[in-house]
């Protein structure tokens, strides 16, 4: 099968076999255009034609592709919109899950008298009964962006047939149907997950001011939306007419694909963002911490999620400040991460708050710190510092989550994402959280992840966790707590957590905004 996974980016395609292995992969990169600050767009057709390359790219690897494909699946990027006619052409832009132009029109929408933390209190009432969370005031999930298009742009609103998120459109795209699954549903937060009455709200609909009328149909992720219609066979070389699978958010197919699906086992996620993230059985939301429960595709099995909004990104970050403009790694983030200096007790605290903090606090003021800086602290040192400073974010979030009841803290920890590739970085992270750390194919999870939701579709399993339960799992990595290292990360825990506690405050009473209780990842 062949399977995609678009990012912010670009788009990994995989063919997978019937064991869950990656026969072979291409990336194909697209633009991210930024037109004022807060601001972040995509064109749609970017998104197909690096997919048309890529799939091009996999015919020359695998001659035989076309013969043999039997199912098409994606995976995207989420809590984004695409505003399309009747026909699926996008009318603008799509505005997608980094833009947060919206913040400041976010309070129409989730607020009003009586109000607590930003939130009128019935909606907030509403919100976490029907959808179990609620919009975030950053303004980055779709109802503020909806609002932001129907106040600024109300051509553009009148002329919108269908509000998609980035899967959805490419869905339609492939198969002619307009369509979403679960998950992506869940977090436009106009979808009730109540067991036994998953389906769109017209409540909460009209709390945000969206007709149903213009929201895609919920199916499964294993459902087969349509064949490959002719023009985009046309496009891809490939046969019309071969299954399209509804497929999933990129949270969710990368929860598949670590491997941890049965209840309470958790993963991680490291990628520009990073989450905890797992499945349990039956929903959960925290309004102290900022992470809920969202219905996966998996027959609308809860998936847990808390999301943190600074990881990757932190060593972008760093490469920029050390090397300039350009400096990125890109795909070299294992040599950049092996440069770090051997942890002291002296190396400076990293706070990674670069872009706020959504779990355990939900707060767009935070700022990101380095702490303890004094001569001779060089690039090294730097380095290290900030995967120190991102693996202990991640144990806070991994400590909180690890109340919920039924969590399970005797599996090892599979680490996915792009920073999973870092053999440093998962030592740290089996340091700070005295578990082994267990690493696959950590950048490609996702590919495996929604082959799995196809898979019963080629008649390759019975559904897609026992996909996932069988899958082969080569070259697996382990990586076991070093109790040197621990006892230096305990200690740095201990300063994290002090730290946190006057850089909080501090950070709000310096930048304007609140915080607030909406759950949820990307």
């Amino acid at each position: 099968m062949l399977t995609a996974d678009f990012g912010t980016g670009g788009v990994k395609v995989g063919v997978v076999d019937r064991t869950s292995s990656l026969v072979a992969v291409t990336v194909e990169h697209y633009p991210l255009s930024r037109p004022a600050p807060m601001y972040a767009e995509q064109r749609p057709t970017d998104w197909w034609s690096a997919f048309v390359r890529a799939v091009g790219d996999l015919r020359a690897a695998v001659p035989d592709l076309a013969e043999g494909l039997g199912a098409i699946a994606f995976s995207a990027q989420m809590c984004g919109i695409v505003c399309v006619d009747a026909t699926g052409h996008p009318l603008r832009p799509a505005i997608i899950w980094l833009d947060k132009r919206a913040a400041d029109l976010t309070r129409s929408v989730v607020g009003g008298f009586p109000a607590a933390f930003g939130y009128n209190i019935p909606k907030a009432i509403a919100w976490l009964h029907l959808a179990n969370g609620g919009p975030p005031l950053n303004g980055m999930d779709p109802p503020s962006k909806i609002a932001w298009v129907r106040k600024h742009e109300p051509e553009i609103w009148a002329a919108t047939a269908k509000i998609l998120d980035v899967r959805d459109w490419l869905v339609h795209r492939a198969a002619g149907r307009f369509v979403t699954t679960a998950d992506s549903a869940n977090l436009t937060w106009l979808m009730d997950t109540r067991p036994g009455r998953e389906g769109w709200s017209e409540r909460l609909c009209r709390m945000v001011g969206v007709p149903s009328d213009r929201l895609p149909e919920i199916v499964d992720g294993s459902d087969v939306v349509g064949g490959l219609t002719a023009q985009a066979a046309a496009e891809l070389d490939l046969p019309e007419g071969v299954p399209v699978v509804a497929g999933c958010g990129d949270v969710a197919a990368t929860a598949l694909g670590s491997g941890a699906v049965e209840f309470g086992e958790l993963h991680v996620c490291a990628g520009t963002s990073s989450w905890v993230g797992g499945f349990l059985p039956d929903r959960r939301v925290s309004a102290r911490h900022s992470y809920a429960t969202v219905a996966s595709p998996v027959g609308f099995r809860p998936l847990l999620i808390a999301t943190q909004e600074t990881c990757g990104g932190a060593f972008h970050w760093l490469s920029e400040v050390l090397a300039g403009p350009g400096g990125h790694f890109d795909d070299d983030i294992g040599d950049f991460l092996a440069s770090a200096a051997r942890r002291d007790v002296d190396d400076p605290l990293f706070l990674p708050w670069l872009a706020g903090e959504r779990c355990p606090i939900d707060d767009h003021r935070l700022r990101g710190t380095l702490l303890g800086l004094r001569f001779g602290h060089g690039r090294e040192t730097l380095i290290r510092a900030v995967i120190d400073g991102t693996v202990l974010n991640l144990r806070w979030a991994l400590q909180v989550v690890g109340r919920e009841r039924g969590v399970r803290h005797d599996p090892p920890l599979p680490l996915v994402g792009g920073v999973g590739q870092s053999p440093v970085f998962a030592q740290t992270l089996a340091d700070a959280t005295g578990r082994t750390v267990v690493v696959t194919t950590p950048r490609f999870a996702g590919l495996i992840g929604v082959a799995a939701l196809a898979a019963p579709v080629l008649g390759w399993a019975a559904d897609p966790l026992a996909a996932i339960r069988g899958a082969v799992r080569k070259e697996a990595q382990e990586y076991r707590p070093d109790p040197r290292e621990r006892r230096l990360l305990d200690l740095r825990w201990a300063e994290f957590s002090s730290a946190r506690r006057w850089v909080v405050p501090w950070s709000r009473r310096r930048y304007a905004g609140t915080s607030g209780f909406g759950g949820g990842g990307r």
